[in-house]
């Protein structure tokens, strides 16, 4: 039997304020949850629907059909930054929390160094960031500290801040680096506002994303997340050209 204390606990576990209060955080499903358990986290417990029954699942789960598995999980401690040549994706206050999971899906897939994200940003054990990582997040480095800072100290080791802007320069035709013998920022700006003005001002290199055809844009802009595909795609082209 599981208590209603118990599964008020697991419940609230979708809230912010319980996540910092227990230092804990959730995952759903079956795929989330086996994930979770070959992971490095720490799993405090684990719930099966065949254990503890329909009613209890749907109680404890965020989602609105509930699912067979559910698990929490210790947050891990935050880790250092080091800063070495590669590829990072600095997050200059991205608030969806689906563009922050599927960010964080991108980072895995194209071999992100880490991801450096603004105090700012929507929080990443928020369980809808949690579920669109499709598991990405026991995986990607992700770490919370001022952008401005990381970016200064990527410009001062040598290396290049590339943010998109609709006044930048055709992406397709400037000359990229890569992050092979320097460390590589991209500057991933807010849903609404773009790129901070705080932000923009150490960006040493700005791209434009050209549309299809060149004259007639259509939409005014790319969602958050199919931008930071787009662009991380291309420097990685770039890095298997140079092989």
């Amino acid at each position: 039997m599981i208590s209603s204390a118990e599964i008020k606990s697991v419940k609230n576990l979708g809230a912010k304020k319980f996540r910092d209060q227990s230092g804990c955080f959730v995952v759903e499903g079956e795929k989330m949850v086996a994930e979770a358990l070959k992971s490095g986290f720490e799993v405090v417990k684990t719930y099966r629907r065949e254990d503890v029954g329909d009613e209890a699942m749907a109680r404890m789960s965020q989602m609105s059909t509930p699912p067979p598995a559910i698990a929490v999980l210790r947050k891990p401690a935050p880790a250092p930054v080091r800063i070495e040549n590669g590829l990072y994706l600095a997050l200059d206050s991205i608030r969806d929390p689906g563009n922050l999971g599927t960010i964080i899906r991108i980072a895995e897939w194209f071999g992100i160094n880490a991801i450096i994200a603004s105090p700012d940003t929507v929080e990443v054990f928020n369980p809808k960031v949690v579920q669109s990582t499709m598991g990405a997040i026991f995986r990607v480095r992700f770490h919370y500290m001022d952008v401005c800072g990381f970016a200064r100290d990527v410009l001062d080791a040598g290396g290049n801040v590339y943010g998109t802007f609709l006044d930048g320069g055709n992406m397709y035709e400037k000359d990229l680096q890569t992050g092979v013998d320097r460390p590589v920022a991209i500057v991933i700006g807010n849903e609404s506002n773009g790129i901070s003005d705080a932000v923009e001002a150490l960006v040493s290199d700005r791209l434009y994303i050209p549309p299809f055809p060149a004259d007639d844009p259509g939409s005014e802009s790319l969602n958050a997340a199919v931008a930071t595909a787009v662009t991380v795609a291309e420097f990685r082209r770039r890095l298997i050209k140079q092989r």
